[in-house]
């Protein structure tokens, strides 16, 4: 297919996008950057995890991404003392057949909200590592595959680091974005009043609150993703983005003399760069990205924009950066700006 009929094709099945936004911004007001990047994942078919304090709509914005879709949604509390059956499920003894039948948990819906996620011991991240990455979970000696689409969306608080746990490194590698979630400008807070509190009209009877509806289904998503595989990625662009995660992984020998702000050489503060996971995960967002903007073809500006979201969480800083409060966003945005565009 040459880009002219693909770039067809896009606009197209774009159009289910503009439907699906439109719909979200009738519950969620602002919020545009992580209602897009929810989007994306949802495209991309991978997880998405988000920071942030608490009351940034977090939760409603993925309930509401379910409700448009026509997909099923289960929230997940996880805590210090949540067991893997918690998430999975269990096997429950029938004593008048003399078997064990499974209990299937919550993790068994097409957008689970993982709330909290770094709140749960090794164990139950081990159980969510296996859902997220084989699209599965083993209860017992039996393995249960799950529906599509499935989509992990985890929330973790930056500020509060009591009773938490790290996230093991593989686990944070398979979310395709880090999205760090900010307050709503003052006009969109305003407007939130409006929609979120208790009023009356006129008349003085109880307005109801907005609700969103379905208004893509699951079909239509799979079609949109099959569109999305066949934008076209020009070898310079896919060259571009390998030099980018390079960069991470050596910045002396990608050639960037850059200093830090403390005057120390950019490659002093990296204790380990991003994986092949993430030119994956580049490739695939800049995709569904140009896919948001209706063409059939890939940019490097497409890159540039999901860039931060894509490497911020898989570059690990040394120890004294850490101490110093280096910025993992300040070190992505220095290799952008160094690397060269083609």
């Amino acid at each position: 297919m040459d880009i002219a009929a693909i770039a067809s094709e896009v606009e197209k099945h774009s159009v289910l996008v503009e439907q699906l936004t439109d719909e979200m911004s009738k519950i969620i007001v602002g919020q545009k950057y992580m209602v897009e990047r929810l989007v994306i994942g949802l495209l991309a078919n991978s997880h998405v995890l988000l920071e942030g304090v608490p009351g940034l709509a977090k939760t409603l914005t993925c309930r509401t991404l379910a409700t448009c879709i026509d997909a099923d949604f289960s929230r997940i509390q996880f805590t210090p003392d949540l067991l893997p059956a918690d998430v999975v499920g269990t096997l429950i003894y029938n004593q008048k057949e003399q078997t064990f039948e499974p209990k299937l948990g919550p993790i068994f819906a097409n957008i689970v909200l993982a709330d909290e996620i770094n709140r749960a011991p090794a164990k139950v991240q081990s159980a969510l590592l296996e859902a997220m990455q084989e699209r599965q979970v083993t209860i017992g000696s039996d393995t249960y595959k799950l529906d599509e689409p499935f989509m992990v969306l985890a929330t973790q608080n930056p500020i509060e680091q009591e009773g938490t746990y790290p996230l093991p490194e593989a686990q944070v590698d398979r979310f395709l974005f880090k999205l760090h979630i900010t307050y709503p400008k003052r006009n969109e807070e305003y407007q939130l009043l409006d929609t979120m509190t208790s009023v009356s009209n006129a008349g003085g009877a109880r307005r109801e609150m907005p609700k969103p509806s379905p208004v893509i289904g699951k079909e239509q998503l799979r079609l949109a993703r099959e569109v999305i595989d066949q934008i076209y990625i020009d070898d310079k662009i896919k060259e571009y983005i390998l030099d980018i995660v390079g960069a991470t992984r050596n910045p002396g020998a990608a050639g960037l003399q850059f200093q830090t702000r403390d005057n120390r050489l950019l490659e002093e503060v990296i204790q380990m760069g991003a994986s092949p996971r993430a030119s994956i995960a580049l490739v695939v967002a800049a995709r569904c990205h140009a896919f948001l903007r209706h063409r059939g073809h890939v940019t490097p500006d497409d890159v540039k924009a999901i860039g931060p979201d894509v490497l911020r969480h898989r570059i690990m800083l040394t120890f004294e950066a850490e101490a110093e409060e280096l910025h993992h966003d300040e070190v992505v945005r220095q290799i952008f700006d160094q690397v060269e565009v083609p």
